[in-house]
């Protein structure tokens, strides 16, 4: 399959292009993150790999790019700074923690993993960020879940506009404003849980099932193109010009997730979507957000 798939390039605010579609390993041990990084790269065709700090797989990531038959130029690494490692000092130590973990000398899009509720400390956490990319240790720099107003915190104290913001999005939270504000300031949209998520999508009660998958507007939807419900999503999004990191612990689905480029939403399937729209969460809201 991977001779086959191409997958769009989007060319963010940094000038670095950016595969519009990759892969999240949320909630994979490092052994698990190694065989289907692996899978993922060598057979079905993936070129973004999205990880985390917090995730406590980046050695089995790291692993899989070291293993893999792909050239590391021709790979796309995201990583992100956990919430206990804001400020200028931990920032800066952190992005080191995690080149080692992976084993890479810099990652292609490093991410601030949440904005929490210190607009200061915020700052602080963004500057450290800009001298990061000074170093080139990270290609690109952005955020994950930041409001409009957490971008206005970082557009009135820098002159660096990130290049993505990584959200929540999928039918029932299709982020609208976000978008809208993010394509104002230059910045990229990214898909988190763009699937729906698991039954782990948040932390403790804040946990939802995920309905997506099972909703009969989008198995309609699918029935009509003959594809999958996850399919349909994935093929939403990329129309709707965001990037999207749907995750998978399991082969044929990860293969499946990539094989979206036959197909077209129509103006139809698009108001049928948009009806979805209920404004349901299945992880923290970024304001509520507080976890360290």
């Amino acid at each position: 399959m991977s001779d086959r798939i191409q997958t769009p390039l989007i060319t963010l605010n940094s000038g670095v292009t950016i595969p519009q579609l990759g892969l999240g390993v949320w909630q994979a041990s490092n052994e698990q993150a190694e065989q289907i990084v692996r899978f993922a790269i060598d057979e079905a065709g993936y070129r973004h790999i999205d990880t985390a700090a917090a995730y406590e797989n980046e050695e089995g990531v790291g692993r899989a790019i070291a293993g893999a038959s792909v050239p590391r130029e021709d790979l796309f690494v995201t990583t992100k700074l956990w919430n206990a490692d804001h400020g200028r000092d931990a920032a800066l130590r952190a992005i080191d923690t995690s080149l080692a973990k992976l084993g890479l000398d810099h990652v292609d899009l490093y991410l601030i993993h949440w904005p929490l509720q210190d607009r200061a400390e915020l700052v602080e956490t963004w500057h450290a960020m800009e001298e990061i990319q000074r170093s080139g240790k990270a290609r690109s720099i952005g955020v994950c879940n930041c409001e409009p107003h957490h971008l206005d915190w970082i557009a009135a104290d820098s002159d660096v506009t990130p290049a993505v913001d990584q959200v929540e999005l999928h039918p029932h939270l299709p982020q609208y404003v976000i978008r809208a504000y993010a394509t104002y300031r230059g910045i990229a949209t990214q898909s988190w849980s763009p699937l729906g998520g698991t039954s782990r999508s948040g932390w403790g009660k804040a946990s939802k099932p995920n309905t997506l998958l099972h909703d009969p507007t989008l198995q309609a939807v699918a029935a009509r193109h003959g594809k999958s419900v996850a399919q349909v999503l994935i093929r939403w999004q990329l129309q709707s010009g965001l990037i999207v990191m749907p995750k998978s612990l399991h082969p044929e689905r990860v293969a499946q997730n990539i094989d979206v480029f036959d197909f077209e939403l129509t103006g139809e399937d698009f108001e049928a979507i948009a009806g979805l729209d209920n404004g349901e969460r299945v992880g923290l809201h970024p304001d509520t957000m507080d976890h360290r």
